[in-house]
Formats: structure tokens, sequence, C-alpha cells
């Protein structure tokens, strides 16, 4: 399958390379479409007049006030046909100014950002839904991004739907007060709901925009495909979606993780805070829980937590037991997630890093140590090394064994290939100052995107044609994964499903091809010390 050219004015590129949204449209009016919430009308996307984008749509009430820390709650209806044509606020969050991967910086924020978009072909009618969750740690990040533009994806007979979803303390703030508070007697994970009410809305709206509420693929990176991971075991997700896409972030770490429930954490945050009552924490200013949130240290661990409601266990054991969702998983990782991920220690001693060696390999230590190149490498990159790997690829190929294991599909990848490096998030700033180049940093931790959504007409730079051949391999594989399950074409079997015999993989790169398992000797011994 090719990628149907996108014909675009030449003032329109320069219009995106000058900003962070997308230009505005130019192009025939669309009929209004029923939604359970009043008639809304969309625009023609700027970048294909036969695709309709709706900006902004409210999924939920805006979460303020009363209803800060709360589930989320129906969004009121609205008189009239809605003109649905401008980008909602990113939810609250801190903006990055420094000069980082995903830089953010100058756009709105809100507490009022409960907010969806979606891109549909002119004239669909039960297509499959394929719904975005971004990234960001859980703390920043929003649903449209130029390089989360949709009409790509689209373009190949796909509904798009990219969400906006509450952050930070916002979103992941758990608290005895706010435990007491809550009717189900749990806090924390508001984020996560709030992905759920989106799921929600897509059921009972999404054919009216010519999707198919039954044929429906969530997909998601980093923290956007941790919470991927998390609905596939949450009973209040069940139902709401049939396919999912996990992109470098698993919730199967094997190593256990204290303060499950998020009181500790959240306790330091209050008391940077200074909050003396639930009253004085629920009326708290935004920008002293960003700060209170940085001053604590909540942010550097901020993450999903087991509330005993949205989520009751830990997921490892829910997928250890064979209870996750029952669907077509297509999941993966890069090769050098951690280059710009994770800051490399350096006061990290050699007694340090061999300590930590014994902690996750135990009398594999050695046989761990070996499968690096211990010559060139400092303890604290050695560490680094390590630790990327567990997180990343021991987690995917987790995450693909388990669900394999109950007897449902798993499509596992490798994406080796270098894309150059820029600000995912301001694609009119410069190249990132890599010392040694625009592809130096390797395969890096989201350096798929542009190339999952087919951006690089709108985003990034010195894109060549070997980048543009990658990009038109995983839009096909990711929007034949939404139609039927299976991420080949009709007929073909070049990737074969993951099971722990053969470790089917997926490398993507220039030379595509299917192989039996990537850093395999390490991924065993990291597997020795959390056996399925």
């Amino acid at each position: 399958m090719s990628i149907k050219p996108v014909v675009v004015a030449v003032f329109i590129l320069s219009l995106a390379a000058c900003s962070n949204e997308t230009p505005d449209h130019d192009g025939k009016e669309r009929a209004s479409v029923s939604l359970a919430q009043g008639e809304v009308m969309g625009i023609p996307s700027p970048y294909d007049d036969e695709i309709t984008v709706y900006r902004g749509l409210p999924y939920a009430a805006a979460p303020i006030g009363e209803l800060r820390w709360q589930p989320p709650q129906p969004a009121a209806g609205w008189d009239g046909v809605r003109v649905a044509d401008t980008f909602a606020d990113s939810c609250f969050q801190l903006r990055h100014t420094s000069n980082f991967v995903w830089r953010r910086e100058g756009f709105p924020v809100s507490e009022d950002c409960l907010y969806l978009n979606v891109w549909a072909p002119e004239n669909a009618a039960d297509l499959p839904v394929m719904v975005w969750f971004h990234g960001g740690a859980h703390t920043s990040g929003q649903g449209h991004s130029l390089i989360f533009d949709g009409t790509t994806l689209a373009q190949q007979g796909v509904v798009v739907v990219t969400v906006n979803y509450r952050l930070g303390p916002f979103g992941f703030l758990a608290h005895p007060w706010l435990s007491e508070a809550a009717e189900s007697g749990a806090s924390g994970n508001y984020g996560l709901m709030d992905k759920i009410a989106a799921l929600g809305w897509v059921k009972d709206n999404v054919l009216a925009m010519g999707g198919d509420p039954n044929n429906v693929t969530i997909f998601g990176q980093s923290a956007g495909s941790q919470s991927v991971c998390s609905l596939m075991v949450s009973p209040s997700a069940q139902g709401l979606f049939h396919k999912a896409i996990g992109q470098s972030a698993a919730c199967v770490n094997p190593l256990s993780v204290d303060d499950a429930n998020g009181h500790l954490r959240g306790s330091a945050l209050v008391e940077s805070l200074g909050a003396d009552s639930f009253e004085a924490l629920q009326a708290a200013d935004p920008d002293a829980l960003l700060s209170a949130m940085v001053e604590s240290g909540w942010e550097a661990g901020s993450r999903i937590v087991i509330d005993g409601d949205v989520l009751g266990e830990w997921p490892s054991q829910t997928y250890a037991e064979g209870r996750q969702a029952k669907i077509p998983l297509m999941l993966g990782f890069l090769a050098n997630e951690g280059e710009q991920l994770f800051p490399v220690d350096e006061s990290v001693t050699q007694a340090g890093v061999d300590g930590f060696l014994n902690y996750v390999a135990g009398d594999l230590s050695e046989d761990l140590k070996a499968e690096y190149d211990t010559e060139n490498l400092t303890p604290g990159q050695l560490q680094h090394a390590v630790s990327t790997d567990i997180f990343m690829a021991f987690g995917m190929q987790r995450w693909a064994e388990y669900h394999a294991r109950a007897g449902q599909a798993a499509y596992l990848y490798f994406m080796d290939h270098v894309p150059p490096a820029f600000h995912l998030y301001m694609p009119e700033q410069p190249y990132l100052a890599l010392e040694g180049g625009s592809r130096s940093g390797g395969a890096y931790h989201s350096g798929d995107l542009a190339l999952v959504f087919g951006s690089l007409d709108k985003v990034g730079y010195d894109w060549t044609d070997e980048d543009k051949f990658i990009s038109e391999q995983m839009v096909t594989h990711w929007t034949n994964f939404a139609k039927t399950g299976n991420p080949n074409q009709p007929g073909e079997d070049a990737w074969t499903p993951f099971d722990r015999e053969r470790l089917s993989t997926r490398v993507i790169n220039s030379e595509p091809a299917t192989v039996g398992g990537v850093r395999k000797r390490i991924l065993e011994i990291l597997a020795s010390r959390q056996p399925l």
C-alpha cells in the first residue's frame, strides 16, 4: 500500500514551518454531524481537502473547582452548530525551555483541557478508529501537537482521535485526603480515568464521524504506552477498545515499586505545597502545585498508581495470570531509547554499578556485564545502558510474552533506524545541538513519532528518501493492524506473531526483516529475576 501524496500549497508549508499549530484551512465547508452533545461541523484538513478534522471537542466537563481530583464528568451540550476549528488549551503543565528533544513552550495551558480531536475521510462510514494517547511522563504533552496531525493516517482509511488528559498532580496525585473525600475511597489515576472517558465518548459519537465504535484501536507512546498497557487490565476500560498498540514503554517492569497507592509521594508534594487541609489543597493555585511537584521530587516518579478502583493490583500480576483484555496487540521499542531519555549519572562508582547489577541479575550479574562494551563504558554509562534495557527492551518483550502465553496475537517490533533529532513539540526550532550531528542520537526515544504519523512533511528537518520509505512502512503497518489486527498486507505473513520459542521480532529499518529476537542473552538474564 502506498501513502497517498499530500498536495499542499507552498504558502501552507511555509506556515507549518513557522508554527507548532497547523495552518488555517482553505477549503469547502463541511456538513454538520449530530453528536450526543449537539451538532458539530468540522473543517477540511489543511493538508488534504478530502480529510475532515474536528478540533477541540469536549469529552468531559472542565475538571475545575469541586471537580478537581474527581472522576471525569459528562461534558455539557450546546445549542446550534459548533464549528470545531480551534484546538483547545493543553492541560496544565510546566513548559520546558531547555535544549531537549521534548522541548515545549509558548502554548496556552489550562485545567479546562479535557478535549479531543478527530480526523476522518470525507463521506467515511464504519471505518476503523485509532485513538492516540501522547507521552510525556504523565506530566507534559498534548494531543494536538503538529507531529500528531492525523491526516496521513486518515488517508489510509481510518478515523484518528487524539486526546488531552490531566497531567502531573492534576492527573495523578494520590493522597489520604483525596482518598477520604472520594466516593470510591481511592485517589490518583485521574488522567487514566480521562482516557477511559474519552473512549466512552468515542463509543457514543464516532459513528457520526464515519468510525466504527466496534473496531477501536488504542495506541500510545512512552507514558501513553504505559497507559495502553494499564487500560488492558483495568476493569473500567473493558469493551471500549478492540486492539492495542504500545510504543516504547510497558507496565510490567520486573522490579517491585514501593508506595503502590502513591500516598507517600503525594504527602511529600502536599507538605512542600504547605497545604494544611483538604480544603487548602483543593483551592491551591495551579502554579504552586507545579512548583511543589518539582520541589518534592514527585515529578521524577510520576506514574499510574494501584488505587484499588481503576487498577486493583499490579498490572504484571494480571498479565501473569492471563486476565488482561483478549485482543490483538502490537508493541515495540527503539534501539537507543535511553540516549536522551535517561541522563547518565557519572557519580556512579564501580562498586555502585556492581551492586546494581547484582540487584537486577543476581548470580548472573557477571554474565550480564559481559554483554556490554565495558571497556568503553564508565560505571555510570553501564548502569544507564542496563537500566534502559530493563525499562524498555525487557519490559516490552515481557509484555509480548505474557500476551502470547494467554493465546493472543502479539506483534513485536524493534526500530534501529536513526532519524534526525529535532524538537518534537517545537518543530520550527533548529536541530538539537548534538555533538556528532543531527543523527548522532541513535534511534532515540520518540524518534518514531513523525514516522508513525507520516508527519515528515510537517515537522523536523533533513528527512531523506530512506526516512520516507520507513515512514510509509510504519503508517502501513499501524493502519493495517487497526483494520484487521494484523500489521501485514493482506495475504502476506512477513511479520509473524511473537512466541517464546521463536521470539519473532520485526526489525524496522531500510531493510525490514523478521528475526528471532534482539538482545537475546541480555533479556534472558533479566528474565531470570522475574520468571513468567
